[in-house]
């Protein structure tokens, strides 16, 4: 039995395909509407967090507080040896300190952000990036394997979140970087939609200009399902994490700059930030 805790944008998702896989998660979350969603998605909704618990608790949630009040509540009910796999992005510190009341109560935490976006975790074709114990994620691997087609053990605790932060941060500079290199093409007569070919057989390609400017800019359909606030979010935790480290990052800083800056509010796709970018 799998329990999901988190039912937003990934986590939904997550639970139906999970579902589809004939493995139907107990999920929670303090929705009713999102849990009547994941019911219709083939879980198994309950209306507590104890009644979420299982040998392997799954958590899609959206910053430090939300998983430090989950913990609160399910620990006290995960029986001995049960694993959490939290895919929530938050900081790595954070997740050390998770990590730690876990271990007191008999229980393992790993960190496993992913990246795909909510069409990657319906297509079960999810990156999973994981820092914690070995022995506890090939227990678990086989369950994980149902939502994430790369399964990446990273290091230890924490190592999963400084990866996704770090993918994150280049995503971001990368969008931005597209978006005024592509505005510099346009302005001087070639517009983007002869770039792009161009751009993608050459060696300036990135998921930039491969994936998100065709996909969701291009066509104007900005549904990939990640938000510009949960970016500035990811990105304010990199910065701070070159802070603590003392990691000079000169380039990406101005690149986070254009995110804070942008227009686009945090509920709007994350692709309205380079489109504003580029018709500055």
């Amino acid at each position: 039995m799998i329990g999901l805790i988190g039912l937003g944008n990934m986590g939904l998702p997550m639970a139906g395909r999970l579902a589809a896989e004939g493995h139907p998660p107990r999920v929670f979350d303090r929705d009713p509407a999102r849990r009547a969603l994941a019911a219709a998605a083939g879980g198994q909704p309950v209306q507590s967090l104890a009644d979420a618990a299982a040998p392997l608790v799954i958590l899609s949630l959206p910053d430090d507080r939300a998983v430090a009040s989950v913990l609160a509540g399910l620990l006290p009910v995960l029986p001995r040896g049960a694993v959490i796999a939290d895919t929530s992005t938050i900081d790595p510190m954070a997740a050390r300190r998770f990590c730690a009341d876990c271990a007191t109560a008999g229980v393992a935490y790993l960190d496993t952000p992913v990246s795909g976006g909510a069409a990657g975790a319906a297509a079960g074709t999810l990156a999973m990036m994981v820092g914690g114990d070995r022995a506890a994620l090939g227990a678990v691997r086989p369950a994980l394997s149902l939502i994430a087609a790369r399964i990446l053990h990273v290091g230890d605790t924490g190592a999963g979140q400084i990866a996704k932060l770090v993918n994150n941060l280049l995503v971001a500079t990368h969008l931005v970087a597209a978006a005024e290199a592509l505005r510099l093409g346009a302005r001087a007569g070639v517009p983007p939609e002869a770039l792009l070919p161009v751009i993608n057989a050459a060696s300036g390609r990135s998921a930039a200009t491969e994936v998100n400017w065709p996909r969701w800019i291009a066509s104007g359909t900005f549904d990939s399902g990640f938000s510009a606030g949960l970016m500035r979010k990811d990105i304010s935790l990199a910065m701070e994490l070159a802070a603590t480290v003392a990691a000079p990052l000169d380039l990406c800083a101005r690149a986070g700059a254009a995110w804070a800056a942008a227009a686009a509010p945090d509920d709007a796709d994350f692709n309205h930030v380079p489109a504003q970018v580029f018709g500055a």
